[in-house]
C-alpha cells in the first residue's frame, strides 16, 4: 500500500496511543501499521456516553441521522489492475453459529451481528453509520468504516460518544447498547487520511440493557428522603376533587391551584397574539388610524335598526354612562330609529383559566443491567484477508441518504443488502487519492457506509467472513443515482490491525 512521507522535521509519530497504564491497550506495531485511540477509556466516560444516548427514552438515538458526508460520495471513479498480495490469504472463523434451517434462495436472512454505529461529530450533530460484530478473543469487537470513528474534517480526531446498537429498530436496542472503548485503524488512515485504509475495529464494553433516567412515582416520605434527582408533576383535577382533597384530613395527597392569568394587551407582531373588536365613541373612532395595530379602526361603522323604545332606552342610559354606551343614537318616531356602533382593534395575549392540580412526587432511577458480551449475544462474523477479487459477497447496511437527484428511496429504519461479484480491478478515485479500493454494484445511499462485506456468507447460519466495509458511494454513469459502493482491500496489514484489536480486552460497566 502507498505510504506518504513527511519531511524529517515534521516526522512525529502520531499513533494516538493511550497513556501508560491503561489496561488492555495494544501498542502500535514497530512497522507503523496499527494506530489506536481511546473513545471512552474510563467507566465514568462510558457511563456519560450511555446516559447521553439513552436518557428520555433513547431520544438521542431516535434523533440521529445517517452520516452522509459529501466528501465520501463521488461521481467519477476508474479502475486499474493488479495488486500483489502482501501475504498469503487467510481467515478467522466466525462465532455464534446458528442452527441450520431450510432457506429459500430468494429470501435473505439478515445477520444478528449488524447494527448501527452512533456518534457525535465534531460539528456537534448526531449521526449513525452501519457496522457489525466481528469475532475476537474477548467477543467485544465491532468492524466499521474508519470515517465512522475518525472525523476526517477535524484532523482525524476520534468522534465523541461512540456506541454500537446491534439490531437497532426505531429507538429499540434488543441486545443492549455497547459503548466504544478503543479504536484501532491503520496508521496511514489515522495520520495521512489514506482512504485506501478506511476501516476501523472498535472494542466495546459489555452491553447495557434496561432504562436510564426512569421516572418512578413514589409516596411523599420516599420523595423527601431520596437524595438523587427528583421532581413533582402537576396533574389536573376537577374543582370538586380539589376541594374534597383539601378538606379530607386522611388524604396523603397534596393539592394546589393555578389561579390562571388574565388577558394581556400586546401588539399584532407578538407571537400568538389575537385580535378582537372593542366599541368606542365616534370621536375616538374618527381619530383612530387605518391599518393593523392596537387601537386602529376595526372595519366600517355598523348601523343597527332598532325600535323607538329601544333607542330611547339606550339614549337615557348613555346620558348616565356614556363610556358603557358609546353608540350614536338616532330617535325617529316613524320607525327609523338606529344605533351606530364604532369599533377599534384590541390585540392581546390570551390568558388562562384557573386550574386545580394534584401534586405527584417522582424520583429518577436507573433500572439497568449488564447484558453481557457482544459476541455472546449476537455472535461475531469471521474475518478474511488477501482473498481473490471477483468473488461473490453479500453486503449489509442501513441506507437513508438521498441520491444526487434528491430522490430518497430508503428510510434507514431497516437494513438492506446487496449481492454480487466484486470488481476484478481496483477502484481509483484521484480526487481523494484512492488507488486500491474494491468496487461492487449496489444502489444504496448514505448510512450504508461502515456496513460489512461478507465473503462466503451462509444464509442458513447468517454468518460469513468480513472481507471489507463500505467506504465510498459513487454515481459512475452520471445519471444522478448512486450505483456503486467501494471498500478498502483487506490485506495482510489489515489483518495486523484486526489482530491487535481482537486481542484487546475492554471489560464491564456494571460488575
Amino acid at each position: 500500500m502507498k505510504r506518504i512521507l513527511l519531511p524529517a522535521s515534521g516526522a512525529i509519530l502520531a499513533t494516538g496511543l493511550l497513556a501508560a497504564g491503561l489496561a488492555g491497550t495494544a501498542q502500535a506495531q514497530a512497522d507503523n501499521t496499527v494506530a489506536s485511540d481511546p473513545l471512552a477509556k474510563t467507566a465514568a466516560q462510558a457511563a456519560e456516553t450511555l446516559d447521553f444516548w439513552t436518557k428520555s427514552n433513547n431520544a438521542a438515538l431516535k434523533g440521529a441521522v445517517a452520516f452522509t458526508p459529501d466528501a465520501l460520495e463521488v461521481s467519477k471513479i476508474s479502475s486499474k489492475g493488479g495488486y500483489t498480495n502482501d501475504t498469503k490469504p487467510g481467515s478467522t472463523a466466525p462465532i455464534g453459529e446458528e442452527k441450520k434451517t431450510t432457506v429459500k434462495v430468494q429470501n435473505v436472512n439478515l445477520p444478528k451481528t449488524i447494527g448501527k454505529v452512533f456518534f457525535e461529530g465534531r460539528d456537534g450533530k448526531l449521526y449513525w453509520c452501519s457496522g457489525t460484530s466481528i469475532q475476537s478473543q474477548y467477543r467485544n469487537l465491532v468492524a466499521t468504516a474508519g470515517h465512522c470513528v475518525y472525523d476526517l474534517a477535524a484532523n482525524d480526531e476520534v468522534v465523541s460518544r461512540w456506541v454500537f446498537v446491534p439490531g437497532y429498530y426505531q429507538g429499540k436496542a434488543p441486545w443492549g447498547v455497547y459503548v466504544g472503548k478503543q479504536a484501532f485503524t491503520h496508521y496511514d488512515f489515522d495520520v495521512y487520511e489514506d482512504l485506501d485504509r478506511d476501516y476501523a475495529f472498535v472494542t466495546v464494553y459489555d452491553g447495557i440493557g434496561g432504562t436510564l433516567n426512569k421516572p418512578k412515582l413514589v409516596d411523599w416520605n420516599a420523595y423527601k428522603a431520596y437524595q438523587g434527582e427528583k421532581f413533582v408533576k402537576d396533574v389536573t383535577v376537577t374543582e370538586e376533587e380539589y376541594k374534597k382533597g383539601k378538606l379530607d384530613p386522611k388524604t396523603t395527597d397534596y393539592y394546589d391551584v393555578d389561579p390562571g392569568k388574565a388577558d394581556e394587551a400586546s401588539g399584532p407582531d407578538y407571537p400568538g397574539a389575537v385580535v378582537d373588536r372593542f366599541e368606542v365613541s365616534k370621536a375616538v373612532y374618527d381619530a383612530a388610524k387605518v391599518g393593523q395595530g392596537q387601537g386602529y379602526k376595526f372595519g366600517e361603522p355598523i348601523v343597527e335598526n332598532v325600535t323607538y323604545q329601544e333607542a330611547w332606552k339606550y339614549f337615557q342610559a348613555k346620558k348616565n354612562n356614556p363610556g358603557k354606551y358609546p353608540a350614536d343614537v338616532k330617535l325617529d318616531e316613524k320607525g327609523n330609529s338606529t344605533l351606530t356602533h364604532y369599533y377599534v382593534q384590541r390585540w392581546y395575549k390570551q390568558g388562562s383559566v384557573a386550574r386545580y392540580v394534584r401534586l405527584e412526587p417522582y424520583i429518577v432511577v436507573h433500572e439497568v443491567k449488564s447484558v453481557g458480551r457482544l459476541g455472546d449475544n449476537v455472535g461475531g462474523q469471521g474475518f478474511a484477508w488477501n482473498q481473490p477479487r471477483g468473488k461473490y459477497v453479500r453486503t449489509f447496511g442501513y441506507p437513508q441518504g438521498a441520491h444526487p437527484d434528491g430522490n430518497k428511496p430508503f428510510t434507514g429504519v431497516t437494513p438492506k443488502w446487496c449481492y454480487g461479484k466484486t470488481a476484478t480491478n481496483y477502484v481509483v478515485v484521484p480526487k481523494y487519492k484512492v488507488e486500491e479500493q474494491v468496487g461492487l454494484k449496489c444502489t444504496v445511499t448514505g448510512g450504508y457506509d461502515g456496513g460489512p462485506w461478507l465473503y462466503k456468507y451462509s444464509n442458513a447460519k447468517r454468518l460469513g467472513y468480513v472481507n471489507g466495509v463500505t467506504s465510498l458511494i459513487a454515481d459512475t454513469d452520471g445519471n444522478n443515482r448512486y450505483d456503486t459502493i467501494t471498500s478498502p482491500y483487506f490485506d495482510g496489514e489489515t489483518n495486523v490491525v484486526y489482530k491487535a484489536a481482537a486481542a484487546s480486552w475492554s471489560g464491564k460497566l456494571i460488575p
